[in-house]
């Protein structure tokens, strides 16, 4: 069957879903991380170079959960920006 264990049931292979990051700039590069996946982080020269290793980085976190038979965590962080004057 081409389905993964989800907490909340079967989620089919190929499935979009949707994980919020946070990207810090850091002194000299910036690094981004994943709220939804502990551990699953990167690094970049540029804001460009950063989500695209974090994209890379997703797919690897989660092909490993996969292959160890771990449940793949559902998204559930929540971005918003708040004004302050």
């Amino acid at each position: 069957m081409n389905s993964i264990y989800k907490q909340a049931g079967w989620l089919e292979i190929g499935a979009i879903m949707k994980y919020a990051i946070v990207i810090e700039k850091a002194e000299n590069n910036y690094s981004a991380y994943v709220p939804d996946l502990p551990g699953c982080i990167a690094t970049g020269a540029t804001i460009e170079g950063v989500e695209q290793h974090i994209r890379e980085a997703i797919e690897f976190h989660l092909d490993g959960m996969r292959e160890n038979g771990e449940p793949i965590p559902t998204p559930s962080s929540h971005v918003e920006y708040v004004d302050v004057a």
